[in-house]
């Protein structure tokens, strides 16, 4: 038991409680809670417990990625270090957000690092690295308003394709060649480089720390008859049509299903991906002991760290796509201009230290050449390519996508 909440709490009364617990539910099938009405409504009808058996997730385990948020809320030497380092006129100002899992570990990490550098190094530093779940609207605002480089952080780590690459957003910098990648890795891991994946920037401008992967938790109970599916197109039959979970809250992940979707399959494919979807019901239902079959997913589509969370010998399996996971990379970007005096902040957000914990701890594969990812070595990835990103404008097109996936069930 821990000393915030109890699995018999409600939902809303969790999320009350904590708010950020919001994000945690949404990004693993709660996707109605992310709208306060439906948690006000519906959030008050069903217990944590009760979510989590329908679920069929392992209560102790989320319990202390619950735990673990709440505590990162909370933390007051996080709160102390934003305070502390928000300083006006700073010489260097590092921005950006970090995966939940590896946030507290990587912000003790870079303190303890600090703590070892000259005062010529950490003198006059400023740096805001929020959760992921915080989003990045925050950052989405100024950097729209703006056409000048000087409102950019001097370094900036983040993931996901509609920030970086619209041209309302990040995208417009990046054709003004303002980003060099500093890392000085001149080879990624062979898992990113190798004759089927190219995932270093042919152009220099950005740098990758690691890939958030999106691979399928089947439940086998749902399965009924059915295969299990084991690539992206057996999720497009029509015997999965009103059978997937997808992680429509993880705005980054989504998008990069989406535009891989597309870039494979075609308008056609979104369509099918969005008949997929289960359409959300009332969590009163879900809870009656007469559930049907076709209101429960058969396939959830989850960053692979979370496949750790489910009950070992239950029916839950995770699959990883022998046609790859599709990946959402986790960039870092460095301004050309600020080369010299952010060197060591680069190199140590490179490091094979860094690398380790995104890949060991968060379960998020890293770049890093000399990292072991731990990882068996016929798992795939699925990368849309500097190519297509480059001859397409991403922005725009992932709001088109977006109107196909959600009225997809009208065709």
């Amino acid at each position: 038991m821990n000393q915030y909440f109890k699995s018999n709490d409600t939902i809303y009364e969790l999320t009350q409680a904590y708010p950020e617990t919001i994000a945690i539910l949404v990004s693993n099938g709660f996707e109605n809670m992310q709208n306060a009405a439906m948690r006000e409504s519906l959030g008050k009808t069903i217990t944590l417990e009760q979510a989590l058996t329908m679920k069929k997730m392992d209560i102790n385990s989320f319990e202390e990625r619950l735990v673990e948020a709440i505590n990162q809320s909370k933390s007051e030497t996080d709160s102390a270090l934003l305070e502390k380092n928000k300083k006006q006129n700073a010489r260097v100002s590092i921005q950006g957000v970090l995966p939940c899992p590896i946030r507290i570990p990587l912000l003790e990490g870079f303190e303890k690092w600090l703590l070892e550098q000259e005062d010529a190094v950490k003198a006059d530093l400023d740096y805001q690295l929020q959760a992921a779940s915080m989003g990045v609207d925050w950052m989405k605002d100024q950097v729209k308003a703006s056409d000048s480089e000087d409102i950019l952080a001097d370094l900036f780590i983040s993931a996901g394709f509609d920030l970086f690459f619209d041209k309302e957003l990040i995208g417009k910098f990046k054709e003004q060649g303002i980003f060099k990648d500093l890392t000085g890795i001149r080879q990624y891991h062979t898992d990113f480089e190798n004759e089927r994946i190219q995932l270093r920037d042919p152009k220099g401008q950005y740098s990758m720390l690691a890939v958030v992967a999106a691979v399928f938790l089947v439940n086998t109970d749902e399965l009924g008859d059915r295969a299990v599916p084991v690539s992206w197109e057996d999720l497009l039959k029509p015997e999965f049509e009103n059978s997937v979970s997808l992680p429509i809250g993880d705005f980054d992940l989504f998008n990069a299903i989406l535009l891989n979707i597309y870039k494979k399959y075609g308008e056609d494919g979104i369509r099918k991906l969005g008949r997929s979807l289960l359409q959300s019901m009332h969590p009163a239902e879900m809870v009656k002991s007469h559930i049907k079959k076709a209101n429960k997913p058969a396939v959830t589509i989850m960053p692979y760290f979370f496949t750790k969370m489910t009950k070992k010998g239950g029916p839950m399996k995770a699959v990883w796509p022998k046609d790859g996971a599709i990946i959402s990379p986790i960039f870092m970007l460095s301004k050309d201009a600020s080369s010299e005096k952010i060197k060591p902040f680069v190199d140590f957000f490179a490091s094979k230290e860094i690398g380790e914990i995104l890949s060991h701890q968060g379960l998020f594969p890293s770049v890093h050449p000399e990292v072991d990812n731990l990882m068996e070595k016929e798992n795939q990835y699925m990368w849309l390519g500097w190519d297509y990103i480059e001859s397409h404008d991403i922005g725009p097109m992932i709001k088109e996508l977006e109107e196909i996936f959600h009225t997809s069930k009208e065709d």
